[in-house]
């Protein structure tokens, strides 16, 4: 069985229908304190309960035949994370040592590790490969980055097997309808602007529109939900085939600005949004952009959804569920 902590969420969730769907055992572990447990299908095991907490980790590796761990869990926003640093080296860095611990004790090897492109920092490149420095200016990419340390470290002495995948900006839903991207509170660009075309924000704000880019916003690489847990899947099964550690970017290796966005999203609703721009935010790069040539041509993954596929799917999830799982 696989065990994915942090299943409940908007990615973890999509994750957990895929291996559903491929016939896979699943024991899901989360604390619900940002998924949902509408997300999961009854055909996975579901338990309630904390990465910290080892002696529910002690029982899962005990009473379930765990082969493999995807590992979702983690605080996520860059913002919180300054101004709550411990939370996010308490929840992120102490909570995968737990499981870490655990996939010791009971000789689990296998490891997929959700990271961010967060870990990288404020690069100067045109396009961020996995040999790019990683110098993260935020305690969300600290935290990130010092768990791949941890993991190749349990590598190294214990034989732990990983593979470490690096996100850029992740949006969209399952094209089914199925499930979809549900936060409280959103801070996610593409949602936000969403919710302004359904009459639920009253404006778009935009943080700085004097960015060295060629309509002023900031530029990111944005990546369909779907596409993203693809890799998880190839990167599941090389690793099981090969047994070598890997890292690999997951993004789309293009760019759009934050107005390209804002103009995608209204020509998908047909609706025209209100934009107010505010001050730049401290720490917000210009631009970043994937470059996902490694496991393109390592594990043959190729993203197949646009960023107008991306708006599409995640307009159909909000419309028909305007107040997310509570539905």
């Amino acid at each position: 069985m696989i065990l994915v902590v942090g299943g409940a969420g908007y990615i973890g969730s999509h994750a957990v229908k895929d291996l559903l769907e491929l016939n896979q055992g699943v024991v899901v572990l989360d604390n619900l304190s940002t998924g949902h447990r509408e997300a999961i299908d009854r055909k996975a095991v579901f338990i309630k309960g904390n990465i910290k907490d080892r002696k529910l980790l002690k029982n899962i590796f005990e009473n379930y035949k765990i082969k493999s761990v995807m590992h979702f869990a983690a605080n996520c926003y860059v913002g919180e994370s300054i101004i709550s640093p411990l939370k996010y080296y308490e929840n992120n860095v102490t909570g995968t040592i737990s499981l870490l611990a655990m996939m010791k004790k009971y000789q689990v090897n296998n490891l997929v590790f959700s990271s961010t492109c967060a870990v990288y920092g404020n690069p100067k490149v045109k396009k961020i490969k996995e040999s790019t420095p990683t110098f993260p200016i935020n305690p969300y990419g600290r935290s990130k980055l010092m768990i791949e340390q941890i993991i190749r470290d349990f590598s190294r002495a214990y034989g732990l097997k990983y593979v470490i995948l690096r996100y850029f900006n992740v949006a969209g839903a399952d094209p089914l309808g199925r499930l979809g991207e549900d936060h409280q509170p959103e801070t996610h660009l593409i949602p936000n602007i969403l919710f302004h075309l359904l009459n639920r924000l009253e404006n778009v704000i935009v943080y700085g529109n004097d960015y060295n880019t060629p309509d002023g916003t900031c530029i990111r690489d944005y990546i369909h939900v779907t596409d993203l847990i693809h890799g998880h899947i190839l990167a599941l099964e090389y690793l099981l085939k090969e047994k070598k550690n890997k890292v690999y970017n997951l993004g789309n290796d293009e760019g759009y600005s934050i107005k390209e966005v804002i103009t995608t999203c209204e020509k998908v609703t047909g609706k025209k949004a209100t934009v107010f721009y505010n001050e730049k935010r401290k720490g917000d790069p210009a631009r970043l952009i994937s470059s996902s040539e490694r496991i393109s041509r390592e594990l043959k993954w190729q993203p197949k959804y646009t960023l107008e596929d991306m708006i599409e799917t995640a307009w159909k999830w909000y419309s028909n569920f305007p107040n997310g799982y509570k539905n």
